[in-house]
């Protein structure tokens, strides 16, 4: 058995991974962490968990957690887990950071989009955690830098047109939407159900800090550097994300052959599913799961490709694609613990 440690875990995120790990056969979870929660059983906090588990949050500093775990997920907040990681690292310990502090390879641009970086020597020892792209640089490391729930959806929507070279990389829009859960647990007047409810808005228009991230990963598929226009919306749902990908197409091809294409790409994996020609995803149809749903479409009237992406960000866009992270380098299933059904209705 595994031994895991949740820092931080009092969040949605944390608490996701909990819910994830529990089902999961080859670990225990032996520590989570919570400075306003220390000393409450989870149960008290999340009632979800009452009768599964007798775990209290504990307010622990890195080496003690490291002394009971073998592998930590960092659930902390952007520059927190930069301050802990270091510990852990130098502890042997492997580690998956669910924020947003090692996902960029450039220092400067993480910096210009975050602020100061104060573990940059961390940076090099990361490998970005889509293991869909980078299954084998996961599975020979001990540091995974999970990926944004938004970036997720792009991403595994972009790659087949993008290694394929079927559309100019120049042309790239994506219009994003995701649920409120998105935002974290933490109280704010954006997020309050009166501002929500029967509400649908663009938000961080053309400065949201998952930007660099997408274009870093589109810029290494295309095999060049790529600009994207970046819009994200929110959505009066708890869960889910749903990106439409706009791109100008760069030689004829049909709606049928573009599936193809993705479904041969795509092969084998699964938590990756490639909708019907005409057919297009739900976030209602991978609500608790961890897979990404893409449905693909050519308008030949504009000559344009439109991807079509889904997916639950607190599972395939967190909780489970770092579950997913940890059962590569640890050697076991890709897909155990994470063999949910979508929740529907």
């Amino acid at each position: 058995m595994i031994k895991v440690g949740i820092y931080g875990a009092s969040g949605y995120t944390g608490q996701e991974c909990l819910r994830l790990l529990l089902r999961h056969s080859g670990v225990e979870v032996v520590a989570i962490t919570s400075r306003r929660y220390a000393g409450l059983p989870i149960a008290d906090v999340y009632p979800v968990f009452a009768g599964l588990t007798s775990l209290a949050f504990m307010n622990a500093a890195p080496h003690e957690v490291a002394r009971e775990a073998d592998v930590i997920f960092l659930a902390l907040p952007h520059s927190e887990s930069m301050k802990v990681a270091p510990i852990f690292w130098e502890s042997g310990k492997k580690v998956i950071d669910l924020s947003a502090d090692f996902r960029l390879r450039d220092v400067d641009v993480y910096e210009s989009w975050y602020g100061r970086h104060v573990s940059s020597q961390l940076v090099p020892q990361t490998v970005y955690g889509i293991p869909e792209l980078y299954r084998e640089e996961v599975a020979k490391t001990r540091f995974v830098a999970n990926p944004g729930c938004y970036p997720t959806s792009i991403i595994l929507g972009s790659a087949p047109a993008l290694k394929n070279g079927l559309i100019d990389t120049t042309s790239v829009i994506v219009d994003s939407k995701s649920g409120t859960s998105g935002a974290g647990r933490e109280p704010a007047v954006g997020s309050l159900f009166c501002e929500v409810n029967e509400g649908f808005k663009a938000y961080k228009v053309c400065n949201h800090r998952h930007t660099p991230e997408i274009e870093q990963e589109l810029s290494r598929l295309a095999g060049q550097e790529i600009r994207v226009s970046f819009t994200p919306h929110l959505l009066p749902l708890d869960r889910g994300i749903l990106s439409t990908i706009y791109a100008t197409l760069t030689r004829d091809i049909t709606g049928k052959e573009v599936t193809e294409l993705y479904r041969n790409y795509y092969e084998g994996e699964r938590f990756v599913r490639i909708c019907q020609p005409g057919s297009f995803p739900n976030v209602a149809f991978v609500r608790g799961s961890n897979y990404c749903d893409i449905g693909v479409a050519v308008d030949a009237r504009t000559q344009r490709l439109i991807v079509v992406s889904a997916i639950d960000n607190l599972v395939k866009g967190a909780a489970g694609q770092a579950i997913q992270n940890m059962n590569i380098f640890c050697g076991f299933p890709e897909h155990e613990g994470l063999e949910m059904i979508a929740l529907f209705p």
